[in-house]
């Protein structure tokens, strides 16, 4: 058994572990561990962008799509405190050094469905790989900080209803015991246990698991969100994910005699609904994407690797229709937290996709997961660093 103690333990290094762990005192002591190597998280493979609040008129109009989306089962404090935290996360990620788009000193945004208005900002078609590449580099950089891959977190350390650090297992099988003052969960979704899923097949919802068996508030585990455009293929692996912005931008969506058939801006509950029926009516497999309708030297820019990924199976996107088909690709349930990350155990945190702070409701508004992650990671270290948000 190795046995190693440290002020904070962090499980996961997508987007919300690593913007914990930057937001932390230097004076912290920190390990970060992950399941496989720290660049396979699903933010990496977040494509969209990352809402922002670009000015105080538009708090309401953000606010009610949000909650629309969510079916208004959100959590309208979580809301709030995601939407006016936003400027400043953005500011953090910018001083942070990550390249959103821009034009001369203008900052670009985009449109996805069920937004109202152009909020989100976005580096090309790969802004969860921009934000968490740059995030974790400097994670890396930091002499607090300390990194391990291959790890598994196969339980918590509690004593006097308390957690105090982690156990965890080494690929090489050896038992490893991390003491800590405070854990942060930031582990992800459950996509792997769905056979059509946009999520890394290692993410399977482990620390959720271990902490319904250790008694620790879960809710809304039913809570699954389907994404409405994947490429479809006919081999059992992770489904690439077709952002919404492909959409936003002008991309539509036909059925099999090449007719539109659906509002492609609706949200992502509502817009799977219409594309299963389609499908069923129908008798297909998929529906098409037609991109056609968008400049090539645009589409080639602007989402360069789903065009480069499609030209993989030999579909040249400002040529040809993509088939798209529904798939696996959010959780909005989780262990149960609060506005600071807290769970009903004192020493635990979870924060990002393995939380539920009731912010998404019953459906996250697309472009939200990012925002969300990284304003309540930041509270969470603010927390546990004793300071007032």
């Amino acid at each position: 058994m190795i046995i190693n103690d440290y002020d904070v333990v962090i499980v996961g290094t997508g987007s919300a572990g690593c913007f914990a762990a930057l937001n932390l005192s230097d004076r912290q002591k920190i390990l970060m561990i992950c399941k496989t190597e720290p660049e396979e998280s699903d933010s990496f493979l977040a494509q969209g962008g990352i809402c922002v609040l670009r000015n105080q008129e538009d708090f309401d109009a953000f606010f009610e799509d949000t909650m629309k989306a969510g079916h208004y089962d959100n959590n309208k404090e979580a809301v709030t405190i995601m939407i006016n935290s936003s400027r400043e996360v953005i500011t953090d990620l910018i001083n942070f050094g990550v390249d959103f788009e821009h034009k001369g000193n203008e900052y670009l945004f985009t449109r996805e469905g069920a937004h109202t208005s152009s909020r989100i900002m976005y580096h090309k078609d790969r802004t969860g790989y921009e934000i968490t590449s740059t995030l974790l580099e400097l994670c890396k950089k930091q002499d607090n900080i300390d990194i391990r891959p291959d790890t598994l977190m196969t339980d918590l350390i509690i004593e006097d209803d308390a957690c105090h650090g982690i156990q965890a297992q080494s690929k090489e099988g050896d038992e490893l015991w991390f003491f800590a003052e405070h854990v942060i969960l930031a582990t992800g979704g459950v996509g792997g246990l769905f056979e059509n899923s946009t999520n890394f097949r290692h993410l399977t919802g482990d620390a959720i698991a271990i902490a319904q068996r250790n008694g620790i508030d879960v809710k809304n585990v039913d809570r699954v969100q389907i994404h409405p455009t994947s490429l479809y293929d006919e081999k059992p692996d992770r489904r690439f994910l077709i952002s919404e912005s492909v959409r936003g931008e002008g991309a539509i969506l036909l059925d099999k005699n090449l007719e539109r058939f659906t509002n492609e801006l609706l949200p992502r509950d509502l817009l799977t609904a219409e594309i299963k029926k389609q499908m069923e009516k129908d008798g297909t497999k998929h529906v098409w994407l037609d991109m056609r309708t968008l400049e090539e030297f645009y589409i080639t820019e602007r989402f360069q690797s789903f065009y480069e990924s499609c030209l993989e199976h030999g579909i040249d996107i400002t040529k040809d229709l993509v088939p798209v088909v529904p798939a696996q690709h959010y959780y909005m349930g989780g262990i149960a937290s609060d506005m600071h990350g807290r769970t009903s155990l004192q020493g635990l945190y979870a924060v990002g996709e393995t939380s539920d702070n009731g912010v998404h409701g019953k459906n996250r508004l697309a472009s939200n997961s990012l925002l969300e992650g990284l304003v309540f990671a930041k509270r969470a270290a603010a927390d546990i660093d004793g300071i007032e948000e």
